[in-house]
């Protein structure tokens, strides 16, 4: 692969005073950073980006998101998790994409990331009704021909809807509790050979830009027996293992109802299953105990905050975590729960969200903390050595930012300038594996236009089969909703919510 050289560029440097490097010039060469100097003469046939004094950045990485939604932002409201579930991906057969939507609604994700600076996604890619090999492949033939670097995983519970949730069989009437006593229709043998196709067609595929992980989705949505097997997947290939944990405080209570008291942490931790690969999706709902687990494991946590606020599941303990050391990531986790994809938006939001957790200001993250999380947090929970830095060897996933755009003008402090004021405008070129894929607001090897102009007429032609899906869901509403309430009122021995009280009662 031939090198890219970028001249008159400063380096983002968190250790510095100033965050960034004096003027320099980078040298990429089979899509890592090869050289960097203070000044570079041109190769012969070398291409050249002159960067006039502007900002060269690791990309930014998406460390959670799910793609099968991103056809679906702003469809529905504010909902707790286990409401807005039932209507985000029943298992319902109106709702089977056709692998051509599957590959323009992954598209228009990597276009929203690539052209906003973000170079590298971790996809927990769930399936509705079920994962096919034609919609699987047509995911990551999306994300082959976008250029971006993604790690995917199937996200696909194997267990009934009664075993997944606390309440719900006392509270169903009898038809309805018998057809939410069914597993669900992909068994885990299934899965098992789709996991097998997944990595034996595209694991390592596009120069190792596209690679796979593993999913349980979350401890209590599959059998022991799968997670294991999930967990030797990830070990033999070496793949990061994708697993929602203590997302909201319902998901406490069925540890306390249906664990024997266990968190879904110290479950985990007692099948022998945590470890330094996986991912612990959200974290918000932990305790003190969960978290000296979840340290000794070296495990990292993807924190997802616009998400968390979307959906009222409460406020990651952020000082907590990494007082511990526990590697963090940032990630947008889906375009319906975030409504963008936008990796700016969701540092901005980490940035500040946490400084309403306690009275000490000096215990609030740092811009410099948040920028980590987002670059090289990002590179570890991806087991993908120095990703997400500057230094040499690293893959050249790199983001050229124009420091003469209203964001940073004046210049006053970088870190916090690129995390409270930078949403993706000020980005001039985007590198991922040493390769442009974005200059001049352009997707170079993309039809930008073609593409979202066709996924706009076929996902507006969906519409009827939304609002049936949704009139299908709609009768087991007053259920979940009577469960949702009940688990409100459950003392957990911890808030992780800000309550609005009234004059004699708070409201959840």
């Amino acid at each position: 692969m031939n090198g890219i050289l970028f001249r008159d560029v400063r380096l983002l440097d968190l250790a510095a005073p100033k965050g960034m490097t004096s003027i320099c010039a980078l040298r990429t060469k089979n899509g890592r950073i090869h050289e960097i100097a203070p000044t570079l003469v041109p190769n012969a046939g070398e291409d050249v980006i002159e960067g006039n004094g502007n900002l060269l950045m690791p990309g930014l990485i998406n460390g959670h998101f799910h793609s099968s939604v991103t056809h679906m932002k702003g469809r529905l409201p504010g909902l707790p998790l286990e409401i807005f579930m039932l209507y985000e991906c029943p298992e319902l057969e109106v709702l089977r994409p056709t692998p051509r939507e599957a590959y323009l609604r992954t598209m228009l994700g990597c276009i929203e990331m690539l052209k906003t600076g973000t170079t590298a996604v971790q996809d927990d890619c769930f399936f509705v009704p079920e994962p096919e090999p034609e919609i699987i492949d047509a995911v990551m033939q999306a994300y082959t021909d976008s250029g971006i670097r993604a790690r995917v995983a199937l996200d696909q519970p194997e267990l009934s809807e009664l075993e997944k949730l606390p309440y719900l069989t006392e509270m169903l009437p009898d038809d309805q509790r018998r057809q939410m006593s069914l597993p669900s229709r992909t068994k885990s043998q299934t899965l098992l050979a789709l996991y097998d196709h997944l990595i034996n067609r595209w694991h390592g595929t596009a120069d190792g830009r596209i690679k796979a992980a593993v999913s349980c989705s979350a401890p209590q949505r599959v059998s022991p027996g799968y997670f294991s097997a999930l967990d030797d997947l990830s070990q033999r290939h070496d793949l990061p293992h994708y697993a929602h944990m203590l997302e909201t405080k319902l998901q406490r209570v069925f540890g306390e109802e249906c664990l024997n008291g266990r968190s879904l942490v110290q479950y985990t931790k007692d099948l022998g299953l945590l470890s330094d690969r996986m991912n612990i999706i959200h974290s918000i709902w932990v305790d003190d105990k969960d978290l000296d687990l979840i340290a000794a494991s070296g495990a990292s946590i993807a924190h997802n905050p616009i998400s968390n606020l979307r959906l009222g599941s409460g406020v990651m303990p952020f000082r907590a975590i990494r007082d511990r050391g526990i590697p963090v990531c940032l990630g947008v986790d889906e375009a319906i729960a975030d409504d963008a994809i936008n990796m700016w938006s969701v540092m901005k939001t980490a940035g500040m969200i946490h400084n309403l957790s306690g009275w000490d200001y000096e215990n609030w993250p740092s811009a410099t903390e948040i920028l980590t999380a987002a670059t090289v947090g990002g590179g570890h929970a991806m087991r993908e050595p120095g990703l997400g830095s500057m230094a040499l060897g690293a893959p050249a996933d790199l983001v050229l930012l124009n420091l003469k755009t209203l964001p940073f003008t004046p210049l006053n402090n970088l870190q916090r300038q690129l995390v409270h004021c930078e949403l993706g405008t000020s980005v001039l070129a985007v590198m991922v594996s040493g390769r442009l894929v974005v200059q001049e607001n352009r997707l170079i090897h993309v039809d930008e236009e073609s593409l979202v102009g066709e996924a706009r007429m076929l996902f507006e032609e969906k519409s009827d089969a939304f609002e049936r899906a949704d009139k299908a869901v709609s009768k087991l509403l007053p259920h979940y909703r009577r469960m949702y309430h009940k688990a409100a009122t459950v003392d957990v021995g911890m808030e992780r919510r800000l309550e609005v009280f009234t004059r004699d009662k708070a409201i959840l």
